[in-house]
Order: C-alpha cells, then sequence, then structure tokens
C-alpha cells in the first residue's frame, strides 16, 4: 500500500511539472483548491502505472465530453508541457466527436486551439486523415470488424429497412472510416480513450464490449482501471463505481 503522507510534495513537483508554475490558491475558497490539488496531483497521479502524457490525454478527452472549457484549456496546456504533440492532442478531442456530436466537439476544438495560438503553434495543424470517400467504409471495417464483427448490425436488424441499414453504416464510416483510422494516435490509445468517454458519458451499455476490445488490442485491466481512476476527480465516485460493476458483471 502506498504511503500518501507526501502528498503534497508529490503534488508539488507534478503540479510544477504539468503547468510549468507553483501550485495557486482560490482567492475565495482557498480549502476547496488545496483539497482539490493534493487529491488530483499528489495521489490520483501515482495511482496506476499511466505516464503524465496519457493521464493528460485521458484528462483533456474527459474534460471535452464534460464541455468545462476553462479546464480543458488548462489542460491542453499541461499536455503541451509534458512533451504530447499539438496533433496527439487534436486527434484526443476529435475522438470524442462520435459520442457527444459535432457542436460540442467544436467548442472543445475552438478552446484547444485557443491554447495552440497561445503557444505559438502554427493552424490548421498537419492533416492526419487517411480515407478516401472511395474507401472509408472499407478501412471502417478493417478496424470494426476485428473489433467488434457485425455487432451493431445484427441488434438493430429489426428497425425499418433505411434504418437498418444507415446506423451501421455511420458507425462503420464515420465513427471506424473517419476517426479511427487517422494518424497522430493509434487504436490502441484511441480504444482506452473511448472507455473514458463512455464512463464520463454514464453510457455504460457498450462498456463491455469496449473493454474487450481494449484487451484484444492490448490494453489490460491495470490499464484499464488506471484509466477509470484518471477520471475519478472530474467525474467522480458514483460513475466510477457504476463503471466498474458493469465491467465486472
Amino acid at each position: 500500500m502506498k504511503d500518501f503522507s507526501d502528498r503534497t510534495t508529490v503534488c508539488d513537483r507534478q503540479f510544477r511539472e504539468l503547468f510549468g508554475t507553483e501550485r495557486g490558491t482560490h482567492p475565495t475558497d482557498p480549502e476547496f483548491m488545496d483539497i482539490l490539488q493534493k487529491f488530483i496531483f499528489g495521489e490520483v497521479s501515482r495511482v496506476g502505472s499511466l505516464d503524465n502524457q496519457m493521464r493528460e490525454l485521458i484528462t483533456v478527452t474527459v474534460l471535452s465530453v464534460m464541455q468545462t472549457l476553462p479546464q480543458l484549456k488548462a489542460h491542453v496546456g499541461a499536455c503541451l508541457n509534458v512533451g504530447v504533440t499539438p496533433v496527439a492532442i487534436r486527434e484526443a478531442v476529435y475522438q470524442v466527436a462520435p459520442f457527444i456530436g459535432f457542436p460540442k466537439t467544436l467548442n472543445a476544438i475552438n478552446a484547444m486551439n485557443e491554447v495552440f495560438a497561445q503557444n505559438g503553434i502554427s493552424l490548421p495543424l498537419p492533416s492526419q486523415g487517411t480515407v478516401t470517400d472511395e474507401n472509408r467504409r472499407e478501412k471502417g471495417e478493417e478496424v470494426q470488424a476485428p473489433l467488434y464483427g457485425a455487432e451493431i448490425k445484427e441488434k438493430y436488424r429489426h428497425l425499418p429497412d433505411f434504418a437498418a441499414k444507415a446506423i451501421p453504416d455511420f458507425l462503420t464510416e464515420l465513427a471506424f472510416g473517419d476517426f479511427y483510422t487517422r494518424n497522430g494516435l493509434s487504436v490502441r490509445t484511441r480504444e482506452l480513450l473511448v472507455v473514458c468517454i463512455l464512463v464520463t458519458l454514464g453510457t455504460l451499455s457498450p462498456l463491455k464490449a469496449h473493454v474487450a476490445a481494449n484487451v484484444k488490442l492490448g490494453n489490460g485491466k491495470e490499464s484499464i482501471y488506471a484509466a477509470l481512476l484518471q477520471c475519478l476527480p472530474y467525474i467522480g465516485f458514483p460513475s466510477i463505481f457504476a463503471a466498474i460493476n458493469e465491467i465486472e458483471r
């Protein structure tokens, strides 16, 4: 069992690494800020084997889903400070689009790009797309089929013909074809982020399938649970308990 008696020291060191400055306080609620900082940066940051780059990609993903844009900007900056490339940060934000929709994703992109501009990063970033209109379905299936088979097509085949065709087609072409095939993040990393997206949304019915996909890709249970714990300070205990119960049932 880890000794957290030095969590203030760990918190201060982690804060400097992530944000490049000494940790501050809240002008009207310093006690709350102290609790928050020591828990996130003094305790959660050293549970599990995730490095700071992966922790910050998870945090950026969760904050994008939650639309907590001021905090998102801070953690985009933290990603840059620990060596995550702008392209990888952008791909993590792009990855939320099939799950939260385009308008909210655009909000997150705008917040992210503000930070990039402040750091002198030239925009737009280089394109990372790898598919064309002609092959996006084929390339999407190449990612989807080994991980999920034809699960969605079978599940919704009872719908009216147009919907029974459109739903699985859209999923293959958009979620897998347009997003999973992009350069900048591996499919393995994307799938770990997707688990965090689902848990943040409280959308648990697909969770076991995505956990199974993670395992196929080499993300063991240690990585999955470490990712869940990284989400904890941002989404709270009930969401984490619900996710664990769904995974384990």
